[in-house]
């Protein structure tokens, strides 16, 4: 069993003796669960901030049958509970509300969504759940539950939209098929380059062959450290921040960083929904470790998003899934909840397919 990570903060309207958060009550629980491991936030009807967080080391595993829901839960109950004993849930608050973000929930999550529901209400008295994916928590945390786009770009890329009727979704479909202009696809691009520089074909970069050499050593030998790998997105991902620092000299990799910001809007202007009747434009909050790249990326980035989304209006993300995921079962607990319910992105045991949004 992984021994959750205490999360040095705790925030919250109230305070214990010992320095732990206190609130009235009712508690939901917000949870992430994504490639780096699991994240818990215990969170009261009406607060802001979480009262605290907990983190898993050890990411979830995925098996034949998908997301491990037996591993997840070996995890989520000892940090739910120690999260409650901090903030005074022994006094007799227990947890109204939880909603669970994962990645791959929507292709992988079917063992979360056949045995949750039943083992969180015998452990821990949950009656109200959501099960979502990561696009989802990451929208919520990104725009709320507002109409608009949000693009998620870390090694991969997703883009969600809705009008709060229905969702949209463009690319998230993995490294060999497409998470177009994410990480591993620069990174990927970035090494292309670098050994077509080293053969002397067309389209190579030197630039980017003496980056690859300081990074991973002597060119010829690069496939043969990265294929046995079975992270390999991650390993390609760590050369797109090569690629932008590159960028201000190299043509080339200038050029992908281009092209890569023309995916990401690409996918923007698929799932970004009409302007409303009072004719404002759709918001594209854009979240996610890609986006720390700065100017080499935002740059052509938002050339591209005026070009092809005109009516649209980029933010940054004003939080990330885990702050979306307590959002969520904060709006569950209220009655609130109003982006829409989707068998596999947002999933809400109970309701039924023709459930609409309070």
């Amino acid at each position: 069993m992984s021994t959750p990570r205490r999360s040095p903060e705790s925030t919250g309207a109230g305070a214990r003796p010992g320095g732990a958060p206190t609130a009235s009550g009712p508690y939901v629980l917000g949870v992430d669960s994504g490639g780096s491991g699991l994240r818990v936030a215990l969170g009261a009807v009406g607060l802001a901030t979480p009262l605290a967080t907990e983190t898993c080391a050890a990411p979830v595993r995925t098996g034949a049958a998908g997301i491990d829901a037996g591993h997840l839960l070996e995890q989520l109950l000892p940090a739910a509970r120690g999260l409650l004993e901090r903030c005074g849930g022994e006094d007799g608050a227990g947890i109204d509300a939880v909603a669970i973000g994962a990645a791959g929930m929507a292709t992988l999550g079917g063992q979360l969504r056949a045995e949750l529901p039943s083992a969180l209400e015998d452990a821990l008295g949950v009656r109200r759940l959501a099960l979502a994916a990561d696009a989802v928590t990451a929208y919520a945390g990104a725009v709320g539950q507002r109409p608009g786009a949000v693009v998620a770009a870390g090694t991969g890329m997703i883009a969600l939209g809705t009008d709060l009727t229905s969702w949209r979704r463009a690319d998230g479909w993995g490294h060999l098929l497409g998470d177009s202009g994410g990480g591993a696809w620069i990174g990927r691009a970035g090494l292309d380059a670098a050994m077509r520089a080293h053969d002397g074909r067309r389209g190579g970069s030197a630039a980017l062959l003496s980056r690859l050499e300081a990074v991973f050593g002597p060119a010829p030998e690069l496939p043969g450290l990265l294929y046995p790998r079975t992270d390999r997105p991650a390993v390609l991902a760590s050369f797109a921040p090569e690629v932008a620092a590159c960028a201000g000299h190299d043509p080339v990799a200038a050029g992908i960083l281009r092209e890569a910001a023309a995916h990401v809007a690409e996918a923007a202007a698929a799932v970004c929904p009409a302007a409303g009747a009072d004719g404002e434009p759709c918001e594209v909050a854009l979240t996610g470790g890609l986006f720390r790249m700065g100017d080499p990326l935002l740059v052509p980035l938002r050339e591209e998003l005026a070009r092809q989304l005109p009516q649209a209006r980029a933010v940054p993300g004003s939080g990330d899934p885990l702050t979306g995921a307590l959002s969520i079962a904060q709006a569950l607990a209220t009655g609130d909840l109003r982006l829409p319910r989707h068998p596999t992105l947002l999933w809400v045991p109970g309701e039924g397919p023709g459930h609409k949004p309070g």
